[in-house]
This record gives C-alpha cells, structure tokens and sequence, in this order.
C-alpha cells in the first residue's frame, strides 16, 4: 500500500495505520525518528484529522510510536527485536534530558538504547510493554509505582543483584526518607534518580512590596493573599495551585503537602481522611476560593499552569514543586540561576494542629524482570548514580541529587539544592501502596469537588474516605470531633 484510497470498505485510519506499518518496516521512519505531524499527515494524504488521530492514537496504545508533548511523535526504538549480540541495554526515560543523561554513559561492552516516554504515558506504556514481553531492561519510574509494580512481579529486587553495593552506598548514602519509605517486604527495588519537595513558592518582590516574610502559618497566607491581592494584575488571584484531575499527580503532591501541614496523613492504620485535621486543610482551600483569593477555575489546571501564572507576575504564590523552578524562570524570562533571587520556596504553613510541612517525591530506577541481562543493568545503575555523576547533572538545574555526598558536593555553588534540600526534615512522603494510582485519583476527584462547590470538605472527606477503604481494604478511621 502506497496511498490512501477512501473507495475501499478499509476504514481509513486503518489504511493509513497500515501504510505507517509499512513505512517504518521499509526503514522510511528510523527507531526514535519524529513521524510527520497530524497535520502534515492530512496534507499529504488528503484526509481528514480523524482518522489520523485514531491511527496514531492505536500505534501508540500498540508501543509502535511514542507521543511526547510538545515535541510530537516518534517511532519507538524499542518497537523492533533486540539485537542479538548481547550489548544493547534497552532503557525508558520521562523526558529528553534524562535520554541524554542516559545515552552518555560510557560503559564497555553496553549500547545504550533509549526511548523517551512522557510521564503522562509512563505508566501505562510500561505495563503494556511488560504484557507484551518487551519490557525495558531499566527504566526511570516514579517512586509511587514501586509497590505496585514490584507486587506485579515486574521488578528484580536489587538486593538480590548487588546486596553489597545496597549495604554500603545505597543504605549509607542516599536520603534516608527513601532508603527507610520504599523498603517492600525486606527488598529495595529501586534507587532515586533526583528527588523533589511539594511546598509553596511566593514571589519575593510582592511579598516584599506588602511588608511581608514568606508565611509560615495559615493565618499568614491568608494575610499573605489578602496583602497581595491588589498586587496581581485584575482577573488573576494572589493564590494558585492545580486543583484537579487535569494536572494529575501534580494536584495529589500538592494536596499531601497542605494536609501534612495540619498534621494529617491519610492512611495512618487505616483511613484517616476524614479526620479533623484533613477537613480543616480542606476547608482553607475552599475559604481561598469564597474570599476570591483563588479562583475556582484552578481545578482546569495543567500541571505546569500554577508556576506558569507565579512566573509570569499573575500570582504572589504557588503550590507546587521545587521541579517546577525550570518552568517558573521560562514564565519569567530569567536565567534558571536567577529564579533563587526573584522567588523563593518554603514549606506550605503550618495549621493549628501541625507544622510547615512539605512532601518529598521524585524518579527511581528500577530493573525489570524481563531483562536480557540484569547483572549489566544493575552495573549500569551504579554508574549513573555515582555521587560525582549525580552532583554535575544537577548543575543549574532544578533537581536535589539522592545522595548526601552529592548533595555536599553541590550545596556551596546552588541555592537551589542548599535551600531545598534543607527542607527534608519538614518532608513525608507519599503512600507506599500498591493501589497508589487509584487512590490518587480518588483524592483529585475529591478536591475538585470541594472547590467546584459541588461538595462541602466534611462530606467530600468522608465519601473519599469510604471509596479508599474500599480500594485499600482498610478500615476508615472516623473522626468524633468534626
């Protein structure tokens, strides 16, 4: 098949599904090339978008492309049969920085491939790989999947690969929220690639502007909010944050950032959140939205929206990540190296039943069961996280190297890592649970209620509580004093 021919009974998205097959087996589109985009592919077809983006949509639920934001679409290199001399080392990524970072290692003997997969797609497209029997021989994951994709059977547990190299740097040197948080029935399954910090970030000038220290308790961000409010330009809100499902796992980091602040965790033997501590958390975010220092419309949020508007001199504060720094600095039109002097980052303020609290998260490596050598992945670990390899990556960028020694090495020449990283000691982390996914997306379909209005934060609290029992298996908790 060489055109597209509407008078057939072959679907069109089927024929240009098949012509693309045909395309990248004859070599036209080479393992990581960019296919034409939708567009592109409409001209030169002479079709229409629907079946383009039905065909491209079913390549890449196959694992035959991968979509990456912004950026298009890309024959995936793992797509195609393994070589058969032993040396290729298959890895996934979540964003063309860490590719390169991966692609440069220099290891005898290894040849690096790598497929860049955007977060948005990573789990999904791991899981399907693995059912396939093509998954990755190493593969960067977030910290919160490990449960769930060790209780799969999809990781090697990386003690019974190198328990030396686990015993003497790994329990030794890397922070000790992860080495003591992510241990799963005696086993370590993966090891951090760069660790984050949920909190909130403020605009120093406008804080300045209105007197003010950044807030370390509710009652001063709500002064903080109302201080600043005539600050921002009209029609914006001194306060942002993702608020819904839109933003994903970014709207659940923040959440667990500002419950932590009144002292609630939301599984603690069993379902707490619908204690008093979590409704009152919930309640301050809802009283933003009635006393317009926030608006409602946070829960169509994108991720990258909040430190967008914070960036862009819309907002005088935040919540969201220390990773979000790079994305802050862009909306500001500064160097990354500047956004320390313009804007600062803190924990999010402490409530009247805790303390300024912030959620620590981040990307792990992980070794897959499917293999073809997990003795030269595992070697291939240890070599990209090596305290000199980790320090230099982090360089003028916003990412806190895993280990203490890096973290050293780096702190005297970056505020960035010297001032966040100081912030692990106000750090919890997220639940260790092999239903994570589902309870996320439970706490993100709550919120969005509470600030639509649709449900008030007692009753929004409890109806989330009873569905998590439901997922977890756990009993809920009740709170006497709501």
């Amino acid at each position: 098949m060489t055109s597209i021919d509407p008078s057939q009974p072959i679907p069109i998205y089927y024929q240009l599904k098949s012509l693309i097959l045909e395309e990248i087996a004859r070599g036209r589109y080479q393992p990581g090339s960019r296919l034409p985009t939708e567009m592109e592919l409409c001209e030169l077809y002479g079709i229409s978008r629907t079946p383009v983006h039905r065909a491209l949509a079913e390549l890449a639920d196959e694992g035959v492309v991968l979509r990456q934001r912004r950026r298009g679409t890309f024959v995936n290199p793992h797509w195609v049969p393994r070589r058969g001399d032993g040396t290729e080392m298959r890895v996934v990524v979540s964003e063309p920085r860490l590719a390169a970072h991966v692609a440069a290692a220099n290891l005898p003997g290894v040849d690096i491939n790598v497929a860049t997969v955007d977060y948005t797609d990573l789990r999904r497209t791991l899981i399907a790989a693995v059912a396939e029997g093509r998954a990755p021989d190493l593969a960067i994951i977030d910290e919160v999947w490990i449960a769930e994709f060790a209780d799969y059977g999809f990781l090697l547990p990386l003690d019974e690969l190198d328990q030396e190299w686990v015993e003497t740097e790994y329990a030794a040197d890397f922070v000790p929220a992860f080495v003591e948080g992510r241990v799963l029935r005696g086993h370590v399954y993966a090891v951090p690639e760069e660790i984050n910090v949920a909190g909130l970030w403020c605009n120093r000038s406008m804080l300045s502007a209105a007197g003010l220290e950044p807030p370390r308790t509710w009652d001063e961000l709500r002064s903080a909010a109302e201080s600043t409010r005539e600050l921002v330009p009209g029609g914006n809100y001194p306060l942002v944050m993702p608020g819904g499902h839109v933003a994903g796992e970014t709207t659940t980091y923040c959440l667990l950032a500002v419950l932590a602040s009144n002292g609630c965790s939301i599984i603690d033997n069993g379902i707490r959140l619908d204690d008093s501590g979590c409704v009152e958390a919930l309640r301050l975010l809802r009283s933003f939205v009635d006393d317009g220092l926030m608006s409602g419309d946070t829960v169509t949020f994108e991720w990258d929206r909040a430190p967008q508007l914070l960036g862009a001199g819309r907002a005088a504060m935040a919540v969201g990540g220390s990773y979000e720094a790079a994305t802050v600095a862009a909306s500001a039109g500064i160097p990354l190296r500047e956004v320390w002097d313009e804007f600062v980052f803190v924990p999010f303020p402490g409530g009247p039943r805790g303390a300024p609290a912030t959620v620590a998260g981040g990307m792990v490596y992980a070794i897959f069961r499917q293999s073809a050598d997990p003795a030269k992945a595992m070697h291939l670990l240890r070599y990209l996280v090596e305290t000199e390899r980790l320090a230099t990556r982090s360089v003028g960028l916003p990412t806190i190297p895993p280990r203490k020694a890096a973290i050293d090495l780096i702190g005297p020449s970056s505020p960035f890592v010297a001032e966040t990283s100081g912030l692990f000691s106000t750090s919890v982390i997220r639940p260790g649970l092999s239903s994570y996914s589902m309870i996320s997306t439970q706490l993100q379909n709550m919120l969005e209620s509470i600030l639509t209005g649709r449900h008030r934060p007692a009753a929004a609290a409890e109806r989330a509580a009873d569905v998590l029992a439901a997922i977890t298996g756990l009993s809920v908790q009740h709170s006497s004093d709501l």
